[in-house]
């Protein structure tokens, strides 16, 4: 092994193992990881919500048994390649030991400790975009074809992880046309590696093509309910706050893109940023969104420092210092960054914190944990108490039971906690779980059960029995609350609005009338 690769790679097994380590047993898996995981069960090439690696991801999780660790293994293995790649490519453009560790210190401390710790497609996207970058800068460096191809390649597979490669793709166009890299643009094997990209995404293309477009129709809602909400200050703001510890890192690395002599061949990378940017703040889109730009900025950042460093006459005494200022801010906010601490002690602590906003939830109130804690607990219970309620009915008459959902994080949550069980599969009308709904029976179900029901008291008349069954008492959960009800024997008007309401939903994603 190379020395340069020795203090990346220790960096890298660091970023993987301290996944493992800072993570409470406390909580469960957050709602969308139930969403993701049952993608396992249904391989297609396309889903509602994202293409379809994640998909693959999770059939392979579940394949080994789908506990705890093996579905982190994938965001902690992405995460800890991102480092890799962070350390090696700023080797590449003349940085040593000091700007290894600044640039890999300041990623694990920055967005991506929280970034990097749920199962969603997030986690490879930033991958990918580093990758990207990564291959851009190679290019420049050795005019070597295969970076091109490995570019191209990149773009490919981040197609088939998140649609908002479109936005990267099109930062990308600009970086080359603003300039002199455009001179690509005339290479054959920038088309060819372009050609490989396409082919690799080609699959869930036909797929989007086949089922009208979905992607439009969930980019419609999205804007709708949540995009439209984000403003261009929000948008910014969040900018600065989610790599914060590192701002004095990532903003330099920015600006010598941009106009450091020595870092010219690379001007692409900081218009891609720029244009990134840009084209998400038109969009309105999520501050997370931009994620995958900031790994590269580090890495040119570190160098940068590092040099300026070298020619200043205490510079060797402010290395360790500048090394450990970016862990400082995560001292105070580390149990908001990891999930260290068990609910209860959330609770104690959380007084300190109430007045930065860290307990507000989207219905704008204060809570006792944050949202995105909250949505990780409250689900085992749900699915003990929903497999419960079936053991208790007739043995002989259990099997023909329709469990259905008020949200995907219900339906996965009881999907993943009773998959090793004879429970039937938990359906919704919710995401994915659209095109997963199963077909009318000829012989009608005996049993229902319904869990998140709004309004019980409008389906007693379509039932000879209609009770609740069960209920989340978790204090701490999001789905605090959330019921399951029993219905035996349901009259048919309740079958036949519940598959006219699928119908229409369905053709509502599938851009049908």
């Amino acid at each position: 092994m190379k020395p340069s690769r020795l203090l990346p790679l220790l960096l890298a097994l660091l970023k993987f193992v301290s996944g493992y380590l800072l993570a409470s047993r406390a909580y469960e898996l957050h709602r969308d990881e139930y969403l993701y995981l049952n993608y396992g069960r249904h391989l297609a090439w396309g889903y509602l919500e994202v293409p379809p690696l994640t998909a693959l991801q999770s059939w392979v999780t579940l394949a080994l048994g789908g506990g705890w660790g093996w579905v982190k293994f994938w965001p902690f293995l992405w995460g800890s390649l991102t480092v890799y790649l962070v350390a090696r490519l700023l080797q590449h453009v003349g940085g040593g030991w000091f700007a290894v560790l600044l640039a890999g210190i300041g990623y694990m401390v920055a967005a991506y400790a929280r970034l990097n710790f749920l199962f969603q497609p997030n986690s490879f996207e930033v991958l990918a975009f580093t990758a990207a970058s990564y291959a851009l800068v190679r290019h420049a460096q050795t005019s070597r074809p295969r970076y091109l191809y490995l570019l191209g390649a990149m773009l490919g597979l981040s197609f088939l992880n998140k649609y908002t490669t479109l936005f990267y793709t099109g930062a990308l166009l600009a970086g080359l046309l603003f300039t002199p890299q455009r001179q690509l643009l005339w290479n054959r094997h920038l088309w060819g590696a372009a050609a490989v990209g396409l082919l690799l995404w080609l699959p869930n293309l036909i797929w989007q093509l086949a089922h009208g477009i979905p992607f439009l129709h969930h980019m419609e809602l999205l804007h709708d309910t949540q995009l439209v909400n984000m403003s261009a200050a929000d948008f910014w703001k969040e900018q600065l706050l989610m790599c914060f510890p590192v701002v004095w890192v990532w903003v330099p690395g920015l600006l010598a893109l941009l106009v450091y002599r020595p870092f010219r061949p690379y001007r692409a990378i900081g218009v891609i940023y720029v244009a990134g940017l840009l084209i998400l703040t038109v969009m309105h889109g999520k501050g997370y969104y931009a994620l995958g730009y900031y790994p590269v900025l580090l890495s040119f950042g570190a160098v940068w420092l590092e040099r300026q460093l070298a020619s200043v006459r205490f510079g060797v005494v402010a290395r360790p210092v500048l090394l450990v200022l970016p862990v400082v801010p995560l001292i105070w906010f580390m149990p908001f960054v990891f999930t260290l601490y068990s609910p209860a002690h959330m609770q104690r602590i959380g007084p300190r914190y109430a007045s930065l906003g860290l307990l507000r939830w989207e219905d704008g109130k204060n809570h006792p944990l944050p949202q995105d804690y909250a949505d990780m607990v409250g689900w085992q219970e749900l699915a003990d108490k929903t497999w419960q309620a079936y053991q208790a009915l007739p043995a002989a008459t259990r099997a023909n039971t329709l469990i259905k959902c008020d949200n995907y994080g219900q339906a996965g949550a009881i999907n993943y906690y009773n998959r090793g069980r004879a429970l039937p599969v938990a359906n919704s009308f919710n995401g994915s779980y659209l095109f997963w709904f199963p077909p009318r029976p000829t012989q009608a179900f005996r049993y229902m059960l319904l869990v998140g029901e709004g309004e019980p008291a409008k389906l007693v008349p379509h039932f000879r029995e209609f009770r609740k069954v069960g209920e989340i008492t978790n204090p701490y959960a999001r789905e605090k609350g959330t019921t399951i009800h029993l219905g035996t024997d349901p009259d048919s008007a309740i079958l036949n609005l519940a598959y006219r309401e699928h119908r229409a939903e369905l053709a509502a994603w599938e851009g049908r009338k």
